[in-house]
């Protein structure tokens, strides 16, 4: 019988298996062309991007490449004083060429990321350099300023010679290597990155059980209005939509200020006295509630597209058989809403823990995030290798609290409608 298939010609005299082959190959380049551009856009504007900020994480050749001489030399040294002639002379040379390729100010920058003081010292040494004479390298730079003479100086570019390195994960977590190669606590009152990411984790968990709060009533009566005052309530839902982010933090701004409309209006009905107005500007009360209302529709659709598939006979069958309203409700209607719940609550953590715009306008010095940090490190110190990182590890526990819903709840779970 498969003898006798196997000689099935189509009309061209191509053997029927071989011809169905060939077209559902065809079929297959079809659907691969059709998603090609997709996969493309997001290779370009998704992966490169992660990939790129994954390297400039670890990446430390910059410095590698402008002190070659100076790194050689110092694989013999221990560290505990400060280094030989020998160091002092290549470390001269290195620089010497950087100041003649004019590139001096990337080292002086790099090296301060390391250690505070070396952009001083690097560029009076560049200033002294044209009066030095051949040899005896070492007093005649010691000589240029008593940081020099300091061994610290030393270590820490010794700290930056491997071509790759987790110092600057390190720093995002507020530890780094000690002279030893031991990996501890900065000092406790130089401590940043750990407030940040406890802070972080702290507004975008609270910023999503304020939305959870008020987005579920809302939601219950879009899905069991009519459909004229469903529609309506709707749009006031989506109309944060069609405003600027900015122009919405801006009116926070004005409604949330000691003399705003928030607090005329605590004043008037006397739940405050006017000489004792809340400050609800440039803290954490600011960047809750301003954060609450923008992430506002992100929790309401999910709730609402699953709780217009539960069906009304669900809570009548059981307040028919004798349930309470509220057990009813407990029993019945809470559960079947639970897709939404877990599907809005993911989406507004995930878009609060990366928050930036917000908390800088209007969270002040205690209302502020890591993301501010990340910007500030962007666009101020140019310390694009430590904006990586902490990107890095800002995106690993993205990952990781999703791989958490994973276990707990199940990303099959999710709904949306």
């Amino acid at each position: 019988m498969s003898s006798e298939t196997q000689k099935i010609l189509t009309t061209d005299g191509i053997p029927l298996e071989v011809s169905l082959k060939k077209a559902e190959r065809k079929n297959k380049i079809k659907a691969f062309l059709l998603v090609a551009p997709l996969l493309l856009f997001l290779l370009i504007t998704y992966v490169f991007p992660i990939g790129d900020m994954l390297m400039r994480s670890v990446d430390d050749k910059m410095v590698t490449n402008m002190l070659p001489k100076t790194f050689k030399s110092m694989e013999s040294w221990d560290g505990k004083e400060l280094p030989p002639e020998e160091v002092f002379e290549a470390f001269y040379l290195d620089y010497k060429l950087l100041i003649e390729k004019k590139t001096f100010g990337k080292l002086s920058t790099q090296l301060n990321y390391t250690k505070n003081g070396f952009k001083t010292i690097l560029k009076k040494l560049q200033r002294k350099m044209k009066k030095f004479e051949e040899g005896n390298y070492k007093e005649q730079i010691m000589a240029v300023h008593p940081r020099w003479e300091n061994v610290e100086y030393w270590r820490a570019i010794k700290r930056r010679a491997p071509a790759y390195t987790n110092s600057k994960y390190l720093k995002g977590i507020d530890m780094y290597k000690n002279e030893d190669g031991k990996i501890v606590n900065v000092p406790e009152d130089r401590q940043i990155h750990r407030i940040l990411w406890l802070r972080t984790l702290e507004v975008a968990f609270f910023v999503t059980l304020l939305c959870f709060l008020m987005a579920y009533p809302i939601a219950h009566l879009l899905a069991t209005l009519p459909m004229k005052y469903s529609n309506l309530l709707m749009i006031c839902v989506l109309l944060p939509f069609w405003t600027s982010l900015l122009v919405r933090t801006a009116s926070w701004m004005i409604l949330l200020q000691q003399q705003g409309i928030v607090n005329d209006f605590f004043v008037f009905i006397g739940l405050v006295p006017d000489d004792a107005r809340p400050e609800m500007m440039f803290n954490k009360t600011g960047t809750y509630v301003a954060m609450t209302q923008i992430l506002l529709p992100f929790m309401v659709l999910p709730l609402y597209s699953v709780m217009k598939t539960i069906s009304p006979s669900y809570m009548k069958a059981a307040l028919n058989l004798g349930a309470s309203p509220l057990h009813a409700f407990w029993k019945v209607y809470m559960p079947n809403s639970l897709p939404g719940i877990s599907a809005g609550g993911l989406l507004v953590f995930i878009i609060a823990i990366g928050y930036f715009i917000t908390p800088e306008l209007v969270g002040g010095k205690d209302g502020q995030m890591i993301g501010n940090w990340i910007a500030y490190h962007l666009k101020t110190t140019l310390n694009w290798g430590l904006c990586a990182a902490l990107g890095s590890i800002l995106l690993a526990v993205m990952l990781v609290f999703y791989w958490v819903y994973n276990k707990i709840i199940g990303v099959e779970n999710i709904k949306l409608g």
